[in-house]
């Protein structure tokens, strides 16, 4: 005789339910959040792109002639030496970068050059001409700054806790948390890309239940365990399907107050539509030809990234709350420039720079850019001097990231780097700061998520950056 959990696997259905299954399991638990946003919400969605290494501010998004005026020279030979006071960064309760090193590190000189754009004028590295073009779409923080000063900052961007305190729920997952599903035919929060493993989980303690859903950009087998482990045709799987309803409703009339029943009856039915939705969100067949030329899919440098942005959209279409896209993940990420960081760069933006600036245009004419935030974020910054002949390391003191929609500001500055880009000195904010702009676009009070017993620090809600919201 057959088990009913080999038959269930053999279906292909258990391991694509498992998160909705634990979902319902914890309810029974104990209360969680409705679904209903606490207050109204000026956004739906999220669309999470996160640039893995550590992008340079100085060469994207926060431009700097003053580290070609003093090239060469070390900061202490500058008029800037005060950036490196250990006392400031004491103050500041960062870490102490090594005098021994980086007070002879020569300031390293900008690698590209920068425009003005759009209405704003607000500059632009000349690697990011796309997103430059919708430079009146964005609002950019430049004062950005994290603690941690290796890649597991990966972690903490997107915990908003350094890695020595634990683990800890994403902002992913508490938005998962929150909110209810808008579409009952997919996932609600969804992750593309490679994630290395201090990154890899976003529920923790809210649960698996609150872990996105790895997908890849093949309609053919876009989840794991979403086919079944054997052909079988498709009257086959109806009729296996109809035996799952009809058992689960006996056991249902047996014991009828059995709420873990009900949810395994929820999540069965999720993986069954699952099945079918899935594919077809993926499936650019009838996108056409200038939209997939829009997002670069008939080329090879922006055909990857291309093709995951072009899915985001999709997705946010039908309904998806939170799809985070890691590009260059695995490792210590691809925008890691401890040398060569001109050709690292050049490469890198050739390959994003098209597909970001195609989503906002794409989302914008179809009436979605406004109720869908859109992220551009990376761990860190890089250093103002330089490592070796031609790169530059790891630099948390101050960064940059951009958002877009979703009832944010657009063609505006918010914050300031000092004039080497070491220190964030005007407006500064800590990565929660960017989670507590989405949570409050959403309509989320993060304070009333709270899980009993799991008291947060008020460093891990943050606060709303108000001037970037419209």
């Amino acid at each position: 005789m057959i088990t009913r959990r080999k038959f269930f696997s053999e279906m292909g259905l258990t391991g694509v339910a498992l998160a909705s299954l634990l979902h319902r399991d914890a309810t029974a638990a104990h209360a969680l959040p409705n679904g209903i946003p606490h207050f109204p919400a000026k956004a739906k969605s999220v669309i999470w792109l996160f640039m893995n290494g550590g992008v340079s501010h100085m060469e994207s998004f926060d431009p700097k002639p003053e580290l070609n005026k003093y090239a060469g020279k070390t900061i202490a030979d500058t008029p800037f030496a005060g950036v490196q006071d250990p006392a400031k960064l004491a103050l500041e309760r960062l870490l102490v970068p090594d005098a021994n090193g980086n007070q002879r590190n020569k300031l390293f000189p900008l690698q590209v050059g920068f425009q003005k754009h759009g209405q704003s004028g607000i500059e632009i590295s000349d690697w990011f001409p796309n997103i430059a073009r919708n430079v009146d779409r964005i609002a950019v923080v430049r004062s950005m700054f994290t603690t941690d000063s290796n890649h597991g900052a990966q972690s903490q961007f997107h915990t908003g806790r350094n890695m020595l305190d634990g683990e800890f729920p994403t902002l992913g997952g508490w938005v998962h948390y929150g909110l209810g599903s808008l579409n009952e035919n997919l996932p609600q929060f969804i992750s593309i890309g490679t994630r290395e493993y201090w990154n890899k989980r976003d529920g923790l303690y809210l649960g698996p239940a609150h872990d996105a859903v790895p997908l890849r950009i093949d309609p053919a087998n876009p989840l794991e365990f979403a086919k079944p482990a054997r052909a079988e045709s498709a009257v086959a799987r109806e009729i296996g399907a109809g035996l799952v309803r009809e058992l689960n409703t006996l056991r249902g009339a047996a014991y009828p107050e059995d709420p873990a029943l009900a949810a395994r009856v929820a999540s069965y039915e999720l993986a069954w539509r699952m099945q079918r939705s899935v594919p077809e969100a993926l499936d650019f067949s009838r996108e056409s030809a200038d939209t997939k030329a829009l997002y670069g899919l008939d080329k090879d440098p922006t055909r990857e990234f291309g093709s995951q942005l072009l899915a985001a959209r999709r997705l946010v279409e039908r309904g998806v709350r939170f799809i985070q896209i890691q590009h260059g993940g695995g490792g210590a990420g691809a925008w890691d420039a401890h040398g060569g960081l001109k050709a690292n760069h050049t490469k890198l933006a050739l390959a994003v720079d098209q597909p970001v600036g195609a989503l906002l245009e794409d989302l914008q004419r179809r009436g979605l850019l406004e109720e869908t935030i859109v992220v551009f974020a990376t761990e860190f910054g890089r250093t103002p001097g330089s490592q070796g002949s031609d790169g530059r390391d790891h630099h948390i003191y101050g960064f940059s990231v951009w958002m877009a929609g979703g009832g944010l500001r657009g063609g505006v500055v918010h914050g300031a780097t000092d004039e080497i880009g070491f220190h964030a000195v005007e407006n500064r904010h800590y990565v929660t700061d960017i989670h507590a702009t989405i949570l409050q676009q959403l309509g989320l009070d993060s304070r009333k998520l709270e899980v009993p017993g799991r008291k947060r620090l008020e460093l891990d809600h943050g606060k709303a950056i108000k001037e970037i919201i419209a």
